[in-house]
């Protein structure tokens, strides 16, 4: 009875080790990876009030050298106060409020491994700063009325990566499970063994 159990204990280190090495494969290339995990302001999010600053948050901390972020309002106006500041693996950017609308935040770093990811996450600020009055001097001009611009988001996916490595979160919890009903096969078979 011993022997029979002494013989099955180092299969199943095997076993168990050729399952591990197998789940954390797939999950060592991707882990070079970047990705945008948050915003504030959020994704598709419509404010009243304009925020001081914007800021992106990554899967891992982005390089300063390698790291591009801008800010634009309606009308493509530029709308970023400054130049990016980085903190960990948040990247913040002072943002100056321009007319009501949509605002769009685009981003491109490059990757542990160099693989270049892109992105952007849009907002809409429902009130603006009031246009400038035309000075007393300036001559009038008859321009035509502009049409009116739709300040909803647009329905394309926002956060559009350029890597498709960012959803490995279900291949390490497939992993996981292979190595829990490992592991718990190896007990029940190791207990039948023990009772004989």
């Amino acid at each position: 009875m011993g022997g029979r159990v002494a013989r099955t204990a180092p299969t199943w280190v095997v076993v168990l080790g050729v399952v591990a090495a197998f789940a954390l494969l797939p999950a060592a290339p991707a882990a070079a990876h970047n990705s945008l995990t948050g915003s504030d302001p959020r994704d598709g999010a419509r404010l009243a009030a304009a925020p001081e600053r914007i800021e992106l948050r990554f899967l891992a901390t982005p390089k300063e050298a390698t790291t591009e972020v801008t800010v634009t309002g309606p009308d493509n106006v530029a709308a970023a106060g400054g130049a990016p500041t980085f903190s960990g693996k948040r990247v913040t950017v002072p943002f100056r409020p321009g007319a009501a609308g949509l605002y769009i935040v685009t981003y491109r770093l490059a990757s542990d491994d160099g693989h270049p990811i892109k992105g952007e996450i849009r907002f809409t600020l429902t009130t603006g700063t009031p246009a400038e009055a035309p000075s007393a001097s300036a001559p009038p001009t008859s321009a035509a009325p502009a049409a009116p611009t739709s300040a909803a988001p647009s329905p394309t996916p926002a956060a559009a990566e350029a890597d498709d490595g960012g959803g490995t979160g279900w291949l390490w919890a497939a992993g996981a499970v292979v190595v829990l009903a490992a592991l718990g096969g190896g007990l029940l078979l190791r207990r039948r063994a023990a009772r004989r």
